[in-house]
């Protein structure tokens, strides 16, 4: 029951704020939980296939999910993705976290710095110049796409901030429609992520069922958030979670 009610104030935060929240679990999974590093990316990587559908849909209605954008980047993601949970199970499980907890704490600098330090470009004019150049969105597609995707596989994460951090500069989404596109593009590196992780025994099919059922259910409610708060405060909450995040990784116990 702890677990469910756990994973269920996660969900809230994946929704509210667009992101992945594979991060967030890992550390809740081996700080409070005990669960082994490997284990845990496996389970929440996976995870995610669910969080970000419900998530997904809920933003989908809410019109802050740019399809287009969105589908090309999370095939291309899918691959790295796999490619990098290929490679993570040989990798030592203490490397593993800090890595982790590592790239957290950089992807909340980088959005620090995106969202409140660089001016933003003219959402529209970008928007419009993609749907004109087909080729073109498919080469930024996969240059965030296998990138992201890779990070995600490798580090057990959904790899959220690096793919808002990716729709925000080269498509110049807003804010709002980079929170919504990014749990669509997670869907499918999350699915072939999570596979990786099977084939190599590193998914716990019982805790996963746990996981899911409580993220799955605050990522709907979450989402519905997004639409009624400030921007700005949105901002905020998705720097903080990374960060936060990281620090309970850091000091799980071995």
């Amino acid at each position: 029951m702890l677990l469910f009610v756990t994973m269920f104030l996660i969900g809230i935060l994946i929704g509210f704020t667009g992101a992945g929240g594979a991060g967030t679990i890992i550390a809740v999974l081996t700080a409070v939980f005990g669960i082994s590093v490997h284990t845990a990316l496996g389970t929440s990587l996976a995870s995610m296939i669910f969080t970000s559908l419900s998530g997904t849909l809920s933003h989908f209605k809410a019109h802050n999910v740019v399809l287009k954008i969105g589908a090309i980047t999370g095939i291309f993601g899918a691959i790295g993705s796999f490619i990098g949970a290929q490679i993570a199970g040989f990798i030592d499980e203490d490397i593993l976290k800090y890595c982790t907890a590592t790239m957290m704490v950089f992807s909340a600098f980088l959005l620090w710095r995106r969202l409140f330090m660089v001016k933003r470009q003219s959402a529209t004019k970008s928007a419009s110049k993609q749907n004109d150049e087909s080729t073109n969105l498919i080469i930024k597609g996969a240059f965030v796409g296998v990138i992201t995707g890779f990070l995600s596989g490798f580090l057990g994460i959904g790899a959220a901030p690096f793919i808002q951090i990716g729709l925000l500069t080269i498509f110049g989404l807003t804010a709002k429609k980079a929170v919504g596109t990014t749990m669509l593009v997670i869907l499918p590196i999350a699915f072939v992520g999570g596979f990786g992780y099977y084939i190599l025994g590193h998914l716990d099919i019982g805790l996963f069922i746990k996981v899911v059922c409580g993220t799955i259910i605050g990522s709907y409610l979450g989402a519905k958030f997004t639409a009624y708060v400030n921007e700005a405060f949105l901002k905020v909450v998705m720097i903080i979670l990374p960060i936060a995040s990281a620090v309970l990784l850091i000091f799980a116990k071995q």
